[in-house]
């Protein structure tokens, strides 16, 4: 048995579901988008089995994306949880054949209640797709499964549906990634959003030296540093910077003369400064759009507060 040719073909056929949804988008998507955007308190997601799974999977990832959601088990709804329905709501419901009798059931209460209803299902000319406000087909011509029974691709499409559904709301909503940082503020992204310069720059011996200061002693003072640099000044004023790079190449062009040559003389005249309120992500493309190691913090006088370097952005 080649294992490794049935992993393919499984991965072929969910990525040709994927891309059978394409053609079906129409009016009801957009219709969909307009729904969630208007509504007023939470977006409600229900569905039995795999499609409950996929369907917690798409609340979670609408609610990270600035759509308030959450998912409820349609047993659930029949014990008290219709009562968390409201007019102010919008109901996703997920079913591949449509005619879940779980979800059938509340149905007419959505109706006379006045609650958009989304349904998300492989069969549009099932009770669930007729019923609903606006339906989003995700059939698909078969299941990955080598026997086509169990849910492979069906919930590949569903989750698809649900993941273009969360892209098309952030975007609506120009949801910015500092907005997803704030959702997510225990991890890495999160961190690079919120955490600014002044909270990670080295404050104290900061390798600053004179401009007229001759390279063979500005050499020492990089090594002492531990940074890779020295900042110029002038009267407390920053008017350069220079690196290990600089004195390395000025000690190949300039030869003997290199220890009596001045720092003004290769010195980077405008280094890259950054406010102390700077975000860790914006210094990072500093550093990274410019092929440099360490930006400058300063103050609106242009005065040195700190320096952060590639390893203080590491967070």
């Amino acid at each position: 048995m080649n294992v490794r040719h049935i992993a393919e073909k499984c991965l072929r056929d969910e990525a040709q579901a994927i891309m059978s949804l394409i053609p079906a988008l129409d009016d009801n998507f957009d219709r969909a988008v307009e729904l969630m955007l208007a509504c007023k308190n939470k977006v409600i997601i229900t569905g039995v089995g795999k499609s409950g799974h996929i369907g917690a999977k798409i609340a979670a990832t609408l609610s990270s994306t600035g759509t308030p959601s959450f998912f409820t088990n349609p047993l659930d709804v029949y014990h008290g949880d219709l009562g968390v329905m409201t007019a102010d709501d919008v109901v996703i419901a997920i079913s591949n054949s449509g005619q879940t009798d779980e979800l059938l059931r509340f149905v007419p209460f959505l109706i006379e209640r006045g609650i958009p209803l989304v349904a998300m299902t492989g069969n549009p000319e099932s009770l669930l797709a007729k019923h609903a406000t606006c339906h989003l087909n995700v059939a698909v011509p078969q299941e990955a499964c080598p026997l086509n029974l169990a849910p492979t691709s069906s919930t590949t499409a569903t989750l698809a549906m649900g993941d273009a559904l969360a892209c098309a709301l952030m975007e609506s909503r120009h949801f910015q990634a500092r907005d997803f940082a704030l959702f997510h503020p225990g991890g890495s992204l999160g961190r690079r959003l919120l955490t600014t310069a002044q909270d990670v720059m080295r404050r104290d011996d900061l390798p600053v030296i004179p401009e007229d200061m001759p390279l063979g002693e500005a050499i020492i003072h990089a090594s002492a540093g531990h940074l890779g640099l020295c900042v110029v000044e002038r009267e407390g004023r920053i008017v350069g910077l220079i690196t290990d790079g600089d004195i390395r190449r000025a000690m190949q062009s300039l030869q003997a003369d290199f220890f009596s040559v001045p720092v003004s003389q290769v010195m980077t005249h405008s280094p890259k400064c950054v406010a102390p309120t700077a975000k860790i992500k914006h210094i990072q493309d500093i550093l990274h759009s410019n092929k440099i190691h360490a930006v400058l913090v300063t103050d609106d006088n242009g005065h040195l507060l700190g320096i952060v370097d590639n390893f203080s952005c590491i967070i």
